[in-house]
């Protein structure tokens, strides 16, 4: 485990819930300031650790509001770690329908905007913060999560902070629905048959028993589970010694109901064997 100074960073699309992110950061004992310009990282991580806050619980929201945002944050970031602080970044994301719905719904304008429409707004952000989140050690897309939702994941992320080794979250997902945005890594389930073709098993889904029992006896079920199950051993280890302490993995099938639900929970449950943090989530169950 280490003993580095820890400083998370919070970012991400406007209005895509970095006030409730830092909010149950708050509520999980974390030091907090919100919007912070990038210039002024380091000295808040001094400052903190003049009253013993650097080795402990202490974040930044930073948005795009600053003009040379992605430059400031970056360099910020490389001084902070020169000095020995290790920096975490978490970027929150969402799709431009879900966050045009939430400024519509709250009759904002976005911070970008101008004299253009809220889209345009959306889009030139996405342009400024396109490294940012290329370089982020964890990435939500709270497009699906309502506020209890993402404060249920910040808990699960930093609730037990003092733990070692990766926290990996494995979301069920179906690919007619689209790829999870957040995926570091996919796995896909098609090539099992689909349990939607037998009457009987086609309303349920695959946390009812005789689906998973279904899913799991057929040829190159087992096979794939064992065989994926060291694959993510290596990449675990590989995660943390590049200093990666958060993880996404994705489990598909045609509709997120059946294969993937199952075989997200069975790999679950293996990792667990091994002690690895899990936590799942089933993205389109109930969706169709």
């Amino acid at each position: 485990m280490s003993t580095e100074p820890a400083f998370v960073i919070v970012t991400g699309m406007s209005g895509a819930g970095r006030s409730t992110a830092a909010k149950a950061l708050e509520d999980l004992g974390w030091f907090v300031i919100d919007n912070l310009p990038p210039g002024l990282l380091f000295a808040m991580a001094e400052e903190a650790g003049k009253v013993k806050l650097a080795a402990d619980k202490v974040a930044a929201v930073v948005d795009v509001r600053s003009l040379a945002f992605t430059t400031d944050l970056n360099a910020a970031i490389e001084e902070l770690e020169g000095r020995g602080v290790r920096v975490r970044v978490v970027f929150l994301e969402a799709s431009d329908e879900e966050l045009v719905r939430r400024f519509e719904n709250v009759r904002r304008p976005h911070p970008l905007q101008g004299e253009g429409r809220l889209v345009d707004g959306i889009t030139r952000e996405r342009g400024i913060l396109r490294e940012v989140r290329a370089n982020a050690d964890l990435v939500i897309d709270t497009s699906s999560h309502n506020v209890h939702d993402l404060r249920n994941k910040i808990v699960a992320y930093f609730g037990g902070e003092d733990r070692p080794g990766l926290r990996l979250n494995i979301v069920s997902f179906g690919f007619k629905y689209g790829l999870p945005v957040d995926a570091d890594l996919v796995v896909d389930c098609r090539f099992l048959p689909n349990p939607h073709w037998v009457p009987e098993l086609r309303p349920m889904n695959g946390l009812d028993a005789p689906v998973a029992d279904y899913v799991l006896g057929q040829p190159g079920a087992k096979e794939f589970l064992d065989a994926y199950e060291e694959v993510l051993q290596v990449v675990a280890a590989g995660y943390a010694r590049e200093g990666k302490s958060y993880a996404t993995l994705a489990v598909g099938c045609t509709g997120g109901k059946h294969r993937s639900v199952a075989m997200a929970e069975q790999l679950a449950a293996r990792l667990r064997d091994r002690e690895v943090e899990v936590q799942v989530s089933h993205r389109d169950v109930g969706r169709e």
